[in-house]
């Protein structure tokens, strides 16, 4: 199913995949950024058809903007029309004001509503960048698939959404939230494997330019860079490449594009000049052609 939707998986997270899907478990993914965290929850949602409802973690995050928030503009508007119209009964305004139809829905309380298709696949990015208090308020919602509301009480999910959590380990995430998932390294790919993973989403590129791509971002991922660059980056210098009509890599290309693989200004200063066509040479002279 993976491979159907263009993402090439390992077969140990093929494996833990399929067990989080088969025991309803949640399933946190760690490891650098740019190695396919992310795109699995997506794949998983096309895979099996069903809607991709997704939190993106941020610092500060709270309760209130994961689960949901009360549409005060649209309150005050009625209170206003009730006002104009005489006779509002405060406590019957309270019970109306207070409904679904004021409720804007955030990630956490659409994932717990029925979906058409059935239950959607929730994905919790980058849950690193969260606090402590947020972890600690996540562990009802994965325990029990639940959310409390105070003003409607507690909404459980008819059918658990898929969920998956992802983690740059930027911190460490707390045990507690973690014995309740499935746990996957998602580690670079070997040679091979993104290769494989390269033709699958950039099919157009000819063979000797993906080999060598392949090759030159592996070779980089060795160097000793602020942030090595992911599957992500190689994906996209491949594209690039293919919009400059490159078929094969030279020391000017690399001058060039250096920038679709690494962001930060002193890993490019690094890699620049010389050094990008020192390395270059190693890699052609690895690289067997047919």
């Amino acid at each position: 199913m993976l491979a159907g939707q263009g993402y090439v998986a390992s077969r140990a997270l093929a494996t833990v995949v399929f067990l989080s899907l088969r025991l309803g478990r949640p399933l946190f993914l760690e490891g650098e950024a740019g190695v396919g965290k992310t795109e699995i929850a997506k794949v998983l949602a096309a895979g099996l058809g069903r809607r991709l409802i997704r939190l993106q973690c941020h610092e500060g995050l709270d309760a209130a903007s994961a689960v949901c928030e009360w549409n005060f503009a649209a309150q005050m508007i009625a209170i206003r029309t009730a006002e104009a119209g005489g006779g509002a009964d405060r406590d019957t305004l309270k019970a109306e004001l207070f409904t679904e139809d004021y409720l804007i829905e955030r990630p956490l309380l659409a994932a717990m509503r029925p979906q058409p298709g059935g239950a959607p696949v929730l994905l919790i990015d980058e849950l690193d960048r969260t606090d402590e208090p947020f972890e600690a308020f996540l562990l009802e919602a994965l325990s029990d698939f639940q959310v409390t509301i105070p003003e409607l009480g507690t909404i459980k999910a008819p059918e658990p959404p898929i969920v998956i959590l992802t983690s740059n380990r930027t911190r460490e995430v707390h045990d507690a939230l973690k014995r309740r998932c499935l746990y996957h390294w998602v580690d670079y790919p070997g040679f091979e494997r993104e290769l494989d993973i390269l033709r699958a989403r950039a099919p157009e590129a000819q063979d000797r330019l993906s080999r060598e791509v392949v090759a030159f971002v592996q070779r980089l991922r060795s160097e000793d860079l602020f942030k090595k660059p992911g599957v992500a980056e190689t994906i996209d210098w491949a594209k690039c490449l293919l919009a400059l009509d490159v078929i094969q890599l030279s020391p000017e290309v690399i001058a060039d594009t250096l920038g679709a693989i690494l962001k930060y200004q002193d890993d490019i200063q690094k890699i620049q000049g010389s050094e990008a066509k020192k390395l270059l040479d190693e890699v052609k002279k690895g690289l067997v052609f047919a």
